[in-house]
């Protein structure tokens, strides 16, 4: 008899174990199981909100939200669907991210609380492939979700990530194991002429392994270098060893461009710099190529050098390419953030003689205008490899999508 009654103890899931004498068993079985759909988790979550004694729903509860966190499934995303949930004792929660130009005021967007119970819930779905940025707000707090381990750094620190189920994790941001790298200098400087900038502009040189025994080097300029080279945000150093070392593409020096002014690093000049500034442009192409010609073994044709940035950096990139294609024949633009003037330039002008790389997200990214530019210079035959993909405008979009520029510039069965 008393088999008997443990082994319905174990098999109970949403009733709590009764010993012989009434009294209630102190160690609930977990109420954490692989899940079949939202719906199935959502029932079993409101099966445990809804029990009458505090307590038991609070133990309950703590065993399925420790079995969660443990497989990495807050939020809980299945096939399309996603369940944000936020467990503590706050009067209100919301979200906020890519997915709302991170505005937790964005109406649909604030928590339900379960009951009486310390959980909140927001149902969304996104596409399955998708991977967001966001932060939980409750009152004026901002803060990253304490039950999920996956952060993406920004420009301003860690953000929570939202992995949907399809989403594949770019393996190429990842150091390969026992890879030859190469090298990454400390910071340079260059004072520009008093006929562009008229400052001085601090920059790193990536050389790739073997350099010593290599020659006529192709050059790749990126612009907010000092991001782009930040294993937590661009990752590029990383991206170039894995690729180089896998044969993927030639070996490559790169030339990070940071934009913080080097006496002041709080002072950054990139929205003047990158915004259609000729005078920048000119001191890429006729002052720093210069110098990095003179001091590296590099290939100095346009069709071998390269310019890349993300954002204002994007536009900057393209604006390379219509005013100054006689030095940087490839471009690579990431989440352009184009003004109308730059589209109808390159509308108007005649083919120009550049290949051109161009991405963008579709969750609150520059989308719209991407698809503008991208239309554009099919209709006058560019070279193009247009991408888009299921994020918003973050580093984690980009740095999973430096490898395809790479390839299609450098790749070595071009």
């Amino acid at each position: 008899m008393k088999n008997m009654l443990v082994l319905l103890c174990l098999l109970s899931i949403f009733s709590a174990c009764q010993k012989e004498g009434g009294k209630s068993d102190p160690k609930p079985v977990s109420d954490y199981r692989n899940f079949t759909s939202l719906a199935d988790f959502n029932n079993t979550l409101n099966l445990l909100v809804a029990i009458s004694d505090s307590a038991e729903r609070e133990t309950r509860l703590a065993h399925l939200w420790d079995s969660l966190k443990a497989h990495h499934q807050v939020p809980f995303a299945i096939g399309d669907s996603v369940a944000l949930l936020y467990k503590g004792n706050v009067n209100s929660v919301s979200w906020a991210g890519d997915f709302n130009g991170w505005d937790p005021g964005t109406a649909g967007w604030a928590g339900q609380r379960l009951g009486t119970s310390t959980v909140f819930r927001l149902i969304k779905q996104f596409p399955a492939d998708a991977r967001l940025d966001y932060k939980i707000v409750a009152g004026n707090n901002w803060f990253l979700d304490p039950a999920n381990t996956y952060q993406q750094y920004s420009g301003f620190g860690p953000n929570s990530e939202l992995r949907m189920p399809s989403w594949i994790f770019p393996e190429e941001t990842q150091p390969i194991e026992n890879a030859t790298k190469g090298s990454l200098s400390a910071n340079q400087l260059i004072t520009s002429s008093p006929q562009n900038l008229n400052y001085a502009v601090q920059y790193k040189v990536y050389l790739p392994y073997g350099y010593e025994n290599l020659n006529n080097l192709p050059v790749i300029y990126i612009t907010d270098g000092h991001e782009y080279a930040d294993s937590r945000l661009g990752a590029a150093v990383i991206i170039l060893d894995n690729l180089i070392f896998e044969h993927k593409i030639s070996p490559v020096i790169a030339v990070f461009i940071d934009p913080r002014d080097p006496s002041n690093l709080g002072n950054n000049r990139r929205m003047s710099e990158y915004t259609a500034n000729i005078r920048f442009a000119d001191f890429v192409a006729d002052e720093l190529t210069a110098v990095i010609d003179q001091a590296y073994k590099t290939d100095s044709s346009a069709s071998k050098r390269a310019i890349m940035g993300t954002s204002l950096g994007g536009w900057n990139a393209a604006f390379f390419g219509l005013r100054r294609s006689d030095k940087f024949g490839l471009i690579a633009i990431h989440s352009p953030a184009f003004d109308e003037a730059i589209i109808s330039q390159y509308a108007a002008s005649n083919v120009l003689p550049i290949n051109i790389f161009m991405s963008t997200g579709v969750i609150y990214d520059t989308q719209t205008k991407a698809r503008a530019m991208r239309d554009v210079l099919q209709a006058k035959g560019y070279p193009l490899q247009y991408i888009e993909v299921n994020q918003g405008h973050s580093w984690g979009n980009w740095r999973a999508l430096t490898e395809e520029p790479l390839e299609q510039f450098f790749g070595t069965g071009n």
